[in-house]
C-alpha cells in the first residue's frame, strides 16, 4: 500500500496528514514545528510513504532542508498554480495538508524548485542588498524632495551618496529644523551605502562564477552585481523546458 502525505506549515506548527492510495485518511495531529517531532511521526509510515508535500509559504527551509536530510521524498507545491485545481477538493476537507497529499496522490501537484540547501544563503543574501538598495532610495528621494522644496533646486543622487563629501548640509544649514532632517537622512543613506558595498564585496569573493555569468555581463546595462543576481536567482538553467517558462518566471511576460 502507497501512502502519501501533506503538511500545512505555519508559524508555530504544522498539520501532518497522511492518506493511502485510495485517498483513505489514515493519519492526522497537529505537531509543533520542530523537524524531530514531525521526523519522528512520518517515520513510523517510511517504508510506504511515497512522498511529502510542503506548501511553499515564507518558512519552507527548516521544514524542507529538515525532511530532506532525513531521506524522505519531498514536493514544494507551487500555491499559486494549486488553484486551478481547488474545484477539485472535497467538501468535507477541514484542513490543506489532505489537499495536499490528495494531489500528490492524483498526481496533479503543481511543484516549484527545491533552490540547493548550499547555494540558498548567498541568493538570500544578495536579496537582502537589494532590499537596502530599495530602503535607500526611499531616502534619497525623501531628502531631494526636502531641498527641492526648501531649496529651489534638485541635487544629484551621486553627490547625496558621496561618503567623503557632505554636499547636503550646506544647502540646509540656516535652519535647524531642516538641518537636523537632512543630516539624519545623510546619515542613514551613508550607513546603508557601507552596508550594501560590504555585501558586494563579500559576495564577489565567495560566489562562484557560473558560466553563463561571462555571457551576461556583455550585454548593455548589466553589469557584475545585476549579473550575480540574474545568476543566483536563476539556478540551473535546465530546469526551464522552454525559453518562455524562463520570460514567465522572470515576469517579462504573463505568468500563467
Amino acid at each position: 500500500m502507497k501512502l502519501y502525505s501533506g503538511i500545512d506549515l505555519h508559524s508555530s506548527n504544522s498539520y501532518l496528514a497522511i492518506i493511502d492510495d485510495g485517498g483513505k485518511r489514515i493519519f492526522k495531529e497537529k505537531l509543533p514545528n520542530e523537524i524531530a517531532t514531525i521526523t519522528d511521526r512520518l517515520s513510523l509510515y517510511s517504508g510506504t510513504l511515497e512522498g511529502v508535500v510542503v506548501e511553499s509559504t515564507y518558512n519552507w527551509y527548516w521544514l524542507v532542508d529538515g525532511l530532506m536530510a532525513e531521506g524522505f521524498a519531498v514536493h514544494l507545491a507551487n500555491p499559486s498554480a494549486i488553484q486551478k485545481y481547488s474545484g477539485l477538493k472535497h467538501a468535507d476537507d477541514k484542513h490543506d495538508a489532505f489537499w495536499l497529499a490528495e494531489m500528490l496522490r492524483l498526481d496533479i501537484l503543481p511543484t516549484g524548485y527545491i533552490y540547493p540547501k548550499d547555494e540558498r544563503p548567498l541568493r538570500d543574501l544578495l536579496r537582502k542588498r537589494c532590499h537596502l538598495v530599495s530602503l535607500r532610495s526611499s531616502l534619497l528621494i525623501s531628502l531631494q524632495n526636502i531641498i527641492t522644496r526648501n531649496c529651489g533646486m534638485k541635487i544629484k543622487t551621486n553627490d547625496i551618496k558621496r561618503l567623503r563629501e557632505n554636499r547636503v548640509h550646506p544647502l540646509l544649514a540656516d535652519n535647524e529644523d531642516l538641518a537636523l532632517a537632512g543630516q539624519v537622512s545623510k546619515d542613514s543613506i551613508d550607513f546603508l551605502t557601507r552596508q550594501i558595498r560590504s555585501i558586494e564585496t563579500f559576495i564577489e569573493k565567495k560566489v562562484e562564477l557560473k558560466d553563463g555569468y561571462k555571457n551576461l555581463v556583455t550585454i548593455c546595462g548589466i553589469g557584475k552585481i545585476l549579473g550575480l543576481t540574474i545568476m543566483l536567482e536563476s539556478g540551473p538553467m535546465e530546469r526551464f523546458e522552454k525559453v518562455g517558462n524562463y520570460a514567465s518566471y522572470c515576469r517579462v511576460v504573463s505568468s500563467h
